[in-house]
């Protein structure tokens, strides 16, 4: 049966949240724009070969059927169909089970609070998402679903699919890490969470590791038969895998050549001719381990009295889920233990940290990678943590040292590159910072290489 336009195969693409900003115009009419990231950059390539449609959460809810409809011509440019959710709906989903519940179980966090409305509120959305999908597939299309907000969409879609008389392949993708089975055992609807993943044809991670933690857990919660990189379950025969992402090296390597960029280092490499510099970029989130970082680097400075005023730590922090609890409380702690730590080894003439809570402009995050010695990283835990490989791209010049937390998706494949370490032992991170500090330029040059061969080959 011939599928799609001409020889091309549909691809539908679902994600939480539209790869879009969609905005209201002065006129009252509504206007989007594509992202320049993620997932779109690294689809852009196919379009030769695939038909997309990305079906999603478009960030907003117009009231009035005729704004809706603007809103879906808006974002037809663009092959994206919209999803629209209640406000309160989708609040629960996201920030009350998805991000609360969900998330620090996927990263090993203990402590999690279950609750029967954020769940019944995560399973309705799997629900509306499904009904939109299973409605605008055609018979073999290619369903691509994406991260942990939608672990229930491909049982629910599968079965809405077969009810119409459809048939698809499904695929999921997951972002952040799996747990091993004892700690995923600790979320209440684990099961319901791994039969929604099971109905997929192919589900990927980004490390074997997280892989594996998948298919124990099929086997020991719901008694799924692992055979190789496949599980038997129910009589479907489930092909898992990784799939490393990566960035796009180029589009760091042509920002570094810019005037104005160029500009920018000379003045970063004037100010800091005298001090060595180690950089921190994170999103502002309790997996990061910024807390850790902040004591690790005073550990650093307590080990070595003679490096301070000689080296300044650049932490950005760019602010994540501003409206959840657990988060304005992690900023407030770390904003009190950047200040005790200035207040403890501030000079007149210098400050061991920089602190800046918010986002920064591409131009100039490309600035400071290429101006720093050392990029430190702390995660508790991580999916990836691309920041490692953006800081690669960005080091031709100054081959500057890696400083990485086991804990990372990427340590994973960059541990020979860089320097690794457990971020909850202080002491660990402070013999790592120091390494990275005073690394000959020999072994610099060797680890960078192994680094800069890896992202090269990794690309989106």
């Amino acid at each position: 049966m011939p599928v799609g336009e001409g020889n091309k195969r549909n691809l539908i693409v679902v994600s939480n949240r539209l790869p879009l900003s969609v905005k209201r115009a002065e006129d009252g009419s509504y206007q989007s724009s594509l992202s320049s990231g993620g997932l779109v950059t690294s689809l852009s390539g196919l379009t030769k070969t695939t038909s997309f449609r990305w079906f999603g959460w478009p960030g907003l809810n117009p009231k009035e059927p005729a704004e809706k409809e603007e809103v879906r011509r808006s974002l037809e440019a663009h092959d994206a169909i919209p999803i629209f959710l209640d406000e309160d709906l989708a609040h629960d989903h996201y920030n009350g089970f998805s991000n609360s519940i969900l998330w620090p179980i996927l990263h090993y966090q203990s402590g999690v609070t279950f609750s029967d409305g954020p769940w019944a509120a995560y399973r309705r959305v799997n629900e509306i998402f499904a009904d939109e999908i299973a409605e605008a597939a055609q018979y073999g299309d290619l369903i691509w679903v994406h991260d942990y907000h939608l672990m229930l969409l491909p049982q629910l879609l599968r079965e809405r699919l077969a009810k119409k008389g459809k048939a698809a392949a499904i695929g999921f993708s997951l972002h952040t890490p799996f747990p091993a089975p004892e700690a995923f055992r600790a979320l209440p609807v684990c099961k319901e969470i791994l039969e929604g993943m099971l109905s997929s044809t192919l589900v990927g991670f980004h490390t074997d590791n997280y892989r594996i933690n998948f298919i124990a857990s099929s086997q020991q919660i719901l008694g799924a038969q692992p055979q190789d990189s496949t599980v038997l379950y129910k009589d479907r025969l489930v092909k898992t895998d990784k799939f490393v992402v990566g960035i796009d090296p180029q589009k760091f390597e042509d920002t570094l050549k810019k005037t104005e960029v160029q500009e920018r280092i000379k003045e970063l490499s004037e100010r800091y001719k005298d001090v060595k510099v180690i950089l921190g970029v994170d999103r502002l989130d309790y997996i990061k381990g910024l807390v850790q970082k902040l004591h690790g680097f005073e550990q650093f400075l307590s080990d070595n009295p003679d490096w301070v005023g000689k080296v300044v730590l650049i932490q950005v922090a760019v602010p994540s889920r501003e409206d959840v609890k657990e988060y304005q409380e992690l900023e407030t702690e770390i904003s009190c233990t950047v200040g005790k730590i200035n207040g403890k080894f501030s000079k007149p003439e210098s400050t061991p940290i920089i602190y800046l809570h918010r986002s920064i402009p591409f131009t100039e995050l490309t600035a400071l990678y290429s101006i720093a010695d050392v990029c430190l990283l702390t995660s508790t835990r991580d999916g990836m943590n691309l920041v490692a490989f953006e800081y690669v791209a960005c080091q031709a010049a100054k081959h500057g040292v890696l400083v990485l937390s086991q804990f990372t998706g990427a340590a994973s494949f960059m541990g020979q590159g860089s320097v690794n370490f457990h971020p909850a032992n202080f002491k660990e991170i402070s013999a790592a910072v120091r390494k990275g500090l005073t690394m000959s330029e020999q072994e610099r040059k060797e680890r960078y290489e192994k680094l800069r061969d890896f992202i090269n080959t990794n690309t989106r």
